[in-house]
């Protein structure tokens, strides 16, 4: 015996049943004594549309109801949603709207429910929009699309009293800012055409006008503090309420309005702008200051400029009074006030790399801007001398022996390091190169070097500033030095071996490279017969090691140090 058909159910049958499940639904939504579904209402309204949905036709319902599920919404907006919307204003209206988006959700989900079989089969293979977002669809055609401007408004009109210090319901902000993002189902096109960019207008509107009177009113300090303020409070906003992707937006129009409109303004003030800053040494101030601009495209730059224009203003101003005092000093201490100025310049060159480094976050731009500076008044000359001989006294002071520079051997390294900085601001470094390489070989070869290792220091870091070609001829001075010495003691080790060549004079000889060493004019001497025994001597112990040199004297540069022996009659008389 077969089995009984299932019994069809017509279309007003079927959906008159729906229709009650429906209408308990809006019930628990508008807050009506209503009990809950039960797992069996539940079921029997899914099996009602499931047997509509599978009946043979002409009785297969599905796309009906399709349809009849989004009519559900759209007539439940229009008699219960719209009028309650309409009849509220302002921020009472945003807690309606909220209220009816959350109320809407939840019939979204209860209904996508009743309706799960269509979504499984009927919209899968029509390649129909899903239940959820028909849902969705009807609330943003609907109720967003008539509400969003007033809604906006509202919005703005509360960021606008936060800012003034009133306090707001920011969980409010955020769950009506929350339907903006997602009435877009994905998309921030809704949030941000809708929002975001009028709400970017008001922000560059009311900080205009702030930033129009705190420019007036308030000293630099007090101007950077309120716009670090502002910052620190539109980012808190973005974090509480406001969409994630607006924080860039709504910084670069608060940067805008308060500190890059008025960034000329704001630095050049006449007694709190960056010239006063550091002036008064007013580290704090300045690194809030690096902290505001350097984020901003560019904003570094005036704050630059600035730095650079007060470095030069001082720098000029040391080597106007060096020009004043030399002037004025007396021929004993001629060169002691150039000698003052290279060490001015040292302390100023520490003074402002403490502002690099520590306001300004070792950024490139004020290493440049400081290295532009010194470039300026470290090339200008001081009672005709110029900077690359002035560097270079000044290294032969620390060097020599009795320098008037009395340094520890820790404070001489030190200097030297920073000497070896400021000659990089001097353009003719290869004049310097000149006046050290004549200074020391005064030094190496009349033994005023008060110590080798210093030397070598000096050499070794203007090498790692100047490369190997601006030293190799130093370097080959300091070698040969070393090399004469060993040639001494083999001419002294000769001369005991060969006693009959011995010319009783005690004879030191400096063996030097040409190349090497500047340049020092020789001339014929007439040489008493016991020096020139010497020369041919030295000259003979000379050809034993070497061939292919040729001695020439430099009579210029030797000493002679006579010795007188009086009778022990005559000293007693």
């Amino acid at each position: 015996m077969c089995a009984m058909e299932r019994k069809i159910i017509d279309f007003d049958q079927g959906w008159d049943y729906m229709q009650k499940g429906i209408t308990k639904l809006k019930k628990i939504l508008e807050g009506a004594p209503e009990t809950p579904f039960s797992s069996e209402e539940y079921m029997m309204l899914y099996t009602t549309i499931y047997n509509m949905c599978t009946q043979k036709p002409p009785n297969d319902f599905s796309q009906q109801l399709y349809d009849k599920y989004k009519d559900a919404f759209d007539e439940y907006i229009k008699i219960t949603v719209l009028p309650s919307l309409r009849e509220k204003h302002d921020e009472f209206m945003l807690r309606e709207l909220v209220q009816r988006w959350l109320n809407h959700k939840v019939m979204v989900r209860w209904l996508s429910r009743f309706f799960h079989y269509l979504d499984r089969y009927f919209i899968s293979r029509r390649s129909l929009p899903g239940l959820g977002a028909v849902g969705l669809t009807c609330f943003r055609e609907s109720v967003y699309m008539e509400v969003r401007v007033n809604a906006r408004k509202a919005v703005i009109a509360l960021i606008d009293k936060e800012r003034e210090g009133e306090q707001i319901d920011r969980s409010l902000l955020k769950n009506v800012l929350d339907i903006f993002v997602e009435i877009g189902m994905g998309e921030m096109g809704q949030y941000e055409q809708d929002f975001e960019v009028h709400m970017l207008e008001d922000t560059a509107d009311y900080y205009k006008s702030k930033a129009a009177n705190w420019i007036e009113i308030d000293s630099c300090p007090d101007y950077m503090l309120k716009a670090e303020d502002c910052l620190r409070r539109e980012r808190d906003r973005v974090s509480h309420y406001l969409h994630c992707s607006t924080e860039q937006k709504l910084v670069e129009k608060v940067q805008l309005e308060l500190l890059v409109t008025h960034a000329n303004q704001l630095l050049e003030k006449e007694n709190s702008g960056c010239h006063a800053l550091l002036r008064d040494d007013k580290v704090e101030d300045l690194s809030r200051m690096y902290r505001l601009y350097h984020k901003i495209p560019k904003g570094l730059d005036p704050v630059a400029n600035v730095f650079k224009q007060h470095i030069t203003v001082e720098g000029t101003s040391l080597v106007q009074q060096a020009e004043e005092a030399t002037s004025n000093q007396t021929t004993n201490g001629s060169g002691f006030q150039e000698q003052v100025l290279v060490r001015k310049f040292l302390e100023l060159h520490d003074k402002y790399m403490v502002y690099v480094n520590d306001c300004f976050m070792n950024h490139t731009l004020f290493h440049k801007a400081l290295k532009e500076a010194f470039e300026i008044f470290c090339n200008k000359t001081v009672a005709g001398s110029s900077s690359a001989e002035l560097l270079s006294t000044f290294c032969d002071n620390i060097l020599k022996k009795g320098g008037s520079e009395k340094l520890s051997d820790e404070a001489i390294e030190d200097t030297l390091e920073k000497v070896v900085k400021l000659l990089a601001y001097i353009s003719d470094k290869d004049l310097f190169a000149e006046f050290y390489r004549k200074k020391l070989a005064r030094r190496l070869l009349f033994d005023r070097s008060a110590n080798d290792d210093h030397e070598k220091c000096i050499l070794t870091k203007l090498k790692q500033q100047c490369g190997g070609q601006f030293t190799s001829k130093m370097e080959g001075m300091v070698v040969d030095l070393t090399l004469a010495r060993d040639n001494q003691l083999k001419f002294e080790e000769y001369l005991r071996d060969n006693s009959h060549v011995n010319p009783g004079i005690d004879l030191t000889v400096t063996v030097l490279t040409t190349g090497f060493w500047p340049s020092y004019k020789s001339f014929d001497l007439n040489l008493p017969s016991e020096m020139i025994r010497c020369l041919e001597v030295f000259k003979g112990f000379y050809e034993t090691r070497t061939k292919h040199r040729k001695l020439t004297w430099i009579y210029s540069l030797g000493t002679c140090h006579v010795t007188g022996c009086c009778p022990t009659a005559i000293q007693q008389c």
